[in-house]
């Protein structure tokens, strides 16, 4: 499809970045659309007939983690897993291109763009086949399942004893339909843990359906969860279906549990006791059949005697309970995940990369992984991007301090990095604020205080 035959939506919460986009983009498309509010974008996107969404990637102030961007994706996906979204921000890397990319986004820019490398983007995100735009980790998640699906099985690697303990546990569980506690620090791999109980279960060709909770605010948890009746609330213009409902016949997975307050325990509680749910403006019940899998990276125990956490909800959700070993008790591992990684990223991004090197494997199993499978899967992502040569060295994997199993690095200094890419900038440019600014994605000010912070 060309832009000038596209229907476009832009969404931000900032009014200035959406009449610069539509002064821009309407002399090149069909039509343009903006909203400032994304609590929107489920009927937007059910009843727009929109080609591309451009999708702005923070909406709260002073947060910058794009998660609430991640989560508007993940929504619009889960309504059209062929939309086109590319996502925009004042505070992309190389990170969280590569993590939007991979939940599904079809590119990334940053602001303040320039006119015509947007105009670009937007004319190849259309040119892009339908098909080969959402990766297969959302493709798997929205087949709602008349096969088993093997790639998330697969992707849990199991050699040490620990893990295999783990596994054991959870497909004899799965068998059941008892409810399940995914226990464990971020990045080891709970979601995955999730879907392969859901694929060892008598529920595999039914829907297994993720929910952030993390990533719900209190307004919308009711809605997201429960869904909604016509009129129940301003843009509600149609009834529509809670993610429980989405489930029917499948599984649940409710992700950072321990993020609920108190009230919003108390109403999850009372679905999963009586197994019924009212949509939101509604007082008719609805009859469940879901199976509930929970996880969090809290202490939830602690959390249970500092009185922030429901004893009852706790006895509901845990009938099993299981736990995830960090990456750093389970080394021989180590190798066995780089490879795989290895494997899917260099057929993901078409690089020449086919083999880790002996020392680079000796280093990563002296290194203590705080971030986990997840920042041992960004490692290797990073590295096959960067890497010029088939066989990846030591020097192509960011960590520090791997002299040995204790170190308490957090692997990517974030602000280690952040300098080096400003000096890289500065030198690009000759000291230009304006263009180096532009180039990082941030406003003069901001390169002004970043450069003050690190004593350039």
């Amino acid at each position: 499809m060309q832009l000038s035959e596209a229907k476009i939506l832009i969404i931000d919460d900032d009014v200035d970045v959406l009449s610069a986009a539509k002064l821009l983009l309407k002399r090149h498309a069909k039509s343009v659309d903006i909203e400032k509010n994304p609590q929107k974008l489920p009927f937007l996107v059910t009843n727009g007939d929109y080609n591309l969404i451009l999708l702005d990637m923070n909406y709260t102030r002073d947060v910058n983690s794009g998660r609430e961007g991640f989560h508007w994706l993940d929504r619009i996906l889960d309504i059209n897993p062929a939309m086109k979204v590319i996502m925009i921000t004042a505070y992309g890397d190389i990170e969280m291109a590569i993590r939007a990319i991979k939940a599904g986004a079809t590119d990334f820019v940053l602001k303040p763009w320039e006119n015509d490398k947007l105009i670009a983007t937007l004319d190849a995100a259309l040119a892009t086949n339908p098909s080969s735009s959402a990766p297969a980790v959302v493709e798997e998640k929205n087949k709602e399942g008349n096969k088993k699906e093997k790639s998330g099985s697969e992707a849990i690697i199991a050699g040490s004893d620990a893990m295999k303990q783990v596994l054991h546990t959870a497909e004899r569980v799965a068998a059941t339909d008892a409810n399940v506690l995914i226990l464990g620090e971020n990045g080891t791999g709970k979601t995955q843990l999730a879907k392969h109980v859901h694929h060892h279960s008598k529920r595999s060709d039914k829907p297994f359906v993720t929910v952030d909770l993390g990533a719900l605010s209190e307004s919308l948890f009711e809605s997201e969860l429960f869904g909604h009746v016509k009129g129940a609330f301003t843009d509600a213009k149609e009834d529509r279906a809670g993610r429980f409902e989405e489930a029917k016949g499948g599984t649940i997975f409710l992700d950072e549990i321990g993020n609920l307050t108190l009230p919003l325990q108390a109403k999850l509680l009372t679905v999963i006791q009586e197994r019924k749910v009212t949509r939101v403006g509604s007082n008719k019940q609805v009859p469940l059949d879901v199976r509930l899998i929970c996880a969090t990276n809290m202490n939830i125990e602690k959390m249970v005697e500092e009185k922030t956490f429901r004893q009852d909800l706790l006895y509901r959700i845990n009938t099993i309970e299981l736990d995830l070993p960090p990456l750093r008790e389970r080394p021989e591992d180590i190798a066995s995940l780089a490879e795989f990684y290895l494997k899917q990223f260099s057929k993901k991004y078409n690089r020449p990369v086919t083999d880790i090197s002996s020392a680079l494997i000796k280093k990563m199993q002296q290194y203590s992984w705080p971030g986990n499978i997840r920042e041992l899967q960004h490692a290797i992502e990073r590295a096959v991007i960067l890497s010029q040569e088939k066989t990846l060295q030591p020097d192509d994997l960011f960590l520090k301090n791997t002299g040995g199993q204790n170190s308490t690095s957090t692997g990517f200094d974030l602000e280690d990095m952040e300098k080096t890419l400003i000096v890289k900038a500065m030198k690009r440019f000759n000291g230009n604020i304006t263009d180096a600014a532009r180039e990082l994605g941030l406003s003069r000010a901001a390169l002004y205080r970043r450069m003050e912070k690190y004593g350039l």
